[in-house]
This record gives structure tokens, sequence and C-alpha cells, in this order.
């Protein structure tokens, strides 16, 4: 017995009729979270009117209490300290929630991407970028020790010199970016060190703009030895913090969000041995400075706030502070002509240059 002929137009029809059916189930679907999505929405708007009026309601409160406070029997200051420590508390709260609600991008971004939201709803989202935010300085980081070993000792070309700065001014700037929407997902960055993000890109801009010349390459030398230094102490800053972070993540003292660049507390010193002897290569103790910039409190004795980054920032503004001073005597050298030479002497000794 013959099998029947086969029949390519009917298995189309099947199949179709099958795709219409899984059709009518994406529709639905799709429809029901357009729903969602504006019930959402509706919550958020509430959700952030909520806490815009509590925060309100609570500055009101503290300069209440604060007024009447030194009128306060001796009885009644308990209670007026607890219930400040409570509005501190509540504002910690606010922080938290206001991480997960979409919020108005700063200046910065709004030049940039303009009034795009970038709030990230899903914790596992938030920690996503975060992950991958560290990975990126990771990976430039290996490239910049690379690129700067190579332009330093194989090659002497203003061409890869150029290729390098303009990396550098790219990193920065991608950098400034990517934590400006860390910021706006919860994250506990210090303005200090956005700031001198953006001034490492200013400076990085300087160099890549700086014609190649006699002032040029009498500077050349030095900033891409301290440009390799650098970059080899971050990437084992990265490793070391990263260590850190993690246990201090699981034993629930730092929030999720915490980057490398916060997380150091004194007990940490214990394992701080290896990082040492490059820290502190070319530097003069910095416990015999007599008066250490802000944020760089003495080794001996840090405090349990004081994060790794401020602690290795001074040992490495000794050579910051030479490079400032090697261009601010090539600025006065009779042949100099270049704008730049002046403002990486001004700019490196206040900032202490691209790092």
């Amino acid at each position: 017995m013959q099998s029947p002929p086969p029949d390519p137009l009917g298995d189309c029809l099947r199949n179709w009729e099958d795709l219409q059916q899984d059709f009518q189930g994406i529709q639905e679907t799709h429809r029901l979270y357009r729903l969602k999505l504006e019930e959402l929405t509706k919550l958020q708007a509430n959700c952030t009117n909520s806490i815009t009026r509590q925060k309100k309601r609570l500055q009101e409160l503290a300069l209440v209490l604060k007024k009447c406070r030194p009128s306060l029997p001796s009885e009644s200051m308990e209670a007026a300290q607890e219930l400040e420590n409570q509005m501190k508390e509540r504002q910690g709260l606010f922080f938290d929630m206001e991480a997960y609600l979409p919020k108005k991008n700063g200046l910065y971004l709004s030049l940039v991407l303009g009034n795009v939201n970038v709030t990230l709803l899903s914790k596992q989202a938030k920690f996503a970028y975060k992950d991958e935010y560290e990975k990126f300085k990771l990976y430039l980081t290996i490239i910049l020790i690379v690129i700067s070993f190579t332009c330093r000792f194989l090659l002497n070309s203003r061409v890869t010199d150029a290729a390098f700065n303009f990396l550098l001014v790219w990193y920065y700037c991608t950098l400034t970016i990517r934590e400006s929407i860390l910021i706006n997902n919860g994250s506990r960055i210090k303005g200090w060190w956005v700031f001198h993000h953006y001034v490492s890109t200013f400076l990085s801009g300087v160099m890549l703009t700086w014609p190649d010349g006699l002032m040029y390459q009498k500077f050349r030398n030095q900033f891409l030895s301290f440009s390799m230094y650098q970059s080899f102490v971050q990437f084992l800053q990265y490793y070391y913090q990263s260590g850190c972070l993690y246990r201090l993540r699981a034993l629930g003292e730092r929030h999720t969000m915490d980057l490398t660049v916060e997380g150091f507390q004194s007990w940490m010193w214990r394992g701080l041995t290896f990082l040492l002897p490059f820290l502190f290569f070319g530097h003069v103790s910095h416990t015999g400075c007599p008066h250490p910039p802000v944020g760089c409190p003495p080794l001996a004795r840090p405090p349990l706030s004081t994060t790794l980054t401020e602690q290795t920032l001074c040992p490495l503004q000794f050579w910051q502070l030479f490079n400032a001073l090697t261009l601010f005597n090539l600025a006065r050298d009779p042949e100099c002509k270049e704008w730049q030479v002046s403002q990486g002497s001004g700019r490196d000794g206040c900032a202490g240059g691209p790092i």
C-alpha cells in the first residue's frame, strides 16, 4: 500500500495555526505587561511624591527641634537625641528607596544623555551594572599598563603617544558617565572621587593636544613612567579591595552598590603588606608629613571609615607633586611656547594629575 503523497501546503497551514494560537497568548501577555507598566508608573509617581513630602516635613521638624533644643530641660535631652537618631535613620531609608525610583538626571548626565531615565529597577540589574563597571576599570587598567610600557620603552612616536592620551580621555569620560549612572542607582561614590575624574579628563586632553617638541620630550618619559606605575598600583588595589568588599558585604557591613574605591576598614591593614612597597615607592613616609592633605590621615592611625583609595592617594601625590614641579620649571624655560605646560603644572599640582 502506497503512502499518501506529501502535502507541503497542509504542513504550512497547520504550522500557521499553531503560530496563531501562540500569538494570541503573546498578545494577552503583552496587554497585561502594558497594564502593569502603567500601574508601575503610577506607583513610582505616588511613592516619589510621598517621599518628597516626608523629607520636607522632616526638614521642618529638624529646624523646630534645633531651635527648641537649647531650652529643653535635662531630662528631655535624651528623648530629643533619640528623635534625632530616628530622623537620621529615616533619611537613610529614603536614600535606599529612591535608588529604585526614577529621578531627574544631574547636569552632567542631562548634557550627555538628555532626559533619559537611567534608574535600574531590580537589585540584579543594579549589581550587574556595578560589576560591569568594575570589570571595565580592570580591563582598561591592564590595557593602559601595556600601552604606557610600550610607549615608554619600545616606541617613541607622537602618534602612539597621542593614541595613549586619547585612550585616557575616553576612559575618564566614560568613567564619569558610568559613575553618574551608579550614583543615580544608589551607589555611594564620593563626590571628590568623581570630581577627580573630571579633572583627569581635562589633564588627559591637555596631554593629547601638546605638540611634539623640546618641552614635550623633556616631560614625556616622566609622564609615561608615572602612568605605568599608577595603573599598576590601581591593578593591585582592585584585587585587594574587591576581596575586602566581598567580606564586608557578606557580613552585612557594606551596601551591595559600594565600589572598590570604598569599603576599607582598619582591620584590613593585616592584609595590606604586599601593597606597601608599591605605595611608598619614591615617597617619604606619609607619617612624617607635617600637614597631610585633606582625606589622607596618618597611616599609623587609620580611621574606621577611611577608604583604601584615600590612603593611597597621599603616597602617590609625591610623584604627582614632582610632575607639577617639573612642568613648572619647564614653563619658566625661555624656550617654552606651549600653553599646555603652564596648564598642566597648575592643575596637576592642585588635583594630582590623571590617575
